[in-house]
């Protein structure tokens, strides 16, 4: 064999031995390029900043700035008049030593806890029960968002009157007609809070029952077949397939409530303003109070304080609660 043979038959080994096969090439890390603003500026960022920037203004001018303002403010003694005074923690002591707050976070949590016995099952049901209607299934889900298209406050003026305490009352005069005296719904501190949850889950529900009705079109209707053909029962399908299959959303929603009852304020304030006798005063209502209903005039430092330690609550509550069903809600 001549050299020129051998050479040429040796020339791929040598080069396969230089240059890595492609597949030891995907297996070999690059080495990152180091970023400068040269090659940010080549990589488009300045577009990306541009098309960015109102965006970015916007947020920062009607949500940013006033959420760091009002940490500051918190800090603070003022009347959004005459210069702030800076009183350090002076704003959270008097709110921690207020007993309004004790009895604002007991209403708000009593609230949030009758609407989640009431207001969180109940849009569940109406949607799985809307999923087996086979005719008129577009005119029920209509009717179930209604109450979300009316106004929140019409809805609260309307429901006041059905909760006129006469016996001439829409719902007194319904009670009447089955044996049952009349109810004073508004003006007794042991009915007050159910009435308000009544309107407030009456209210909300429609929004919820669209959203399960969504994700109830989600789910394949293998698992139903498979089911039936096991033998189960309209109940041990929903408690079997549908509801594992909604497990994410219903954790969503769940967090999503708890939050929302955390924050009630139109009800108590147009039904009652707090009352009677406190008994629907919520936290948020307490921080209208401090704003815009101070003898001394607005005490917006301490309405600020009070409001920072809602939403430091409500983001610990949501990050734990995350943590705890990560597990749960994605398996």
């Amino acid at each position: 064999m001549s050299t020129t043979a051998i050479d040429q038959t040796d020339a791929p080994a040598e080069a396969g031995a230089g240059h890595p096969s492609p597949e030891a090439a995907a297996r070999t890390p690059s080495r990152r390029r180091r970023r400068t603003p040269l090659t940010w500026l080549r990589g488009g960022g300045l577009w990306n900043l541009a098309f960015l920037a109102p965006m970015l203004i916007v947020f920062g001018v009607f949500s940013w700035w006033p959420i760091a303002r009002s940490v500051v403010m918190s800090f603070q003694k003022t009347n959004l008049i005459s210069d702030p005074v800076w009183v350090g923690l002076d704003n959270f002591a008097r709110v921690l030593a207020d007993p309004n707050l004790g009895t604002a976070v007991v209403n708000t949590l009593y609230f949030a806890g009758l609407a989640l016995v009431f207001g969180f099952p109940l849009p569940i049901i109406m949607a799985v029960l809307m999923s087996e209607v086979r005719r008129g299934k577009g005119l029920y889900s209509a009717l179930a968002y209604l109450p979300v298209v009316v106004p929140p406050v019409v809805a609260v003026l309307l429901w006041k009157v059905f909760y006129n305490a006469s016996p001439d009352g829409v719902f007194n005069t319904i009670l009447g007609w089955v044996g049952i005296p009349p109810q004073p719904w508004l003006q007794s501190p042991a009915t007050a809070m159910p009435s308000l949850v009544i309107e407030a889950t009456w209210a909300a529900a429609g929004g919820s029952i669209i959203i399960y009705l969504a994700a109830l079109i989600a789910v394949p209707p293998e698992l139903y077949d498979a089911a039936e053909v096991d033998g189960a029962g309209i109940w041990r399908k929903i408690w079997h397939v549908t509801l594992p299959q909604l497990r994410g959303i219903l954790f969503i929603m769940l967090i999503l409530q708890v939050i929302g009852t955390a924050q009630v304020f139109l009800e108590p304030y147009l039904f009652t303003g707090g009352g009677p006798n406190n008994a629907t005063l919520t936290v948020l209502l307490l921080i209208y109070r401090y704003a815009f209903q101070n003898s001394l005039g607005g005490a917006y430092g301490e309405a600020t304080a009070l409001s920072l330690m809602l939403a430091v609550f409500l983001g610990l509550l949501s990050w734990l609660y995350f943590k705890l069903t990560d597990r749960w809600s994605t398996n």
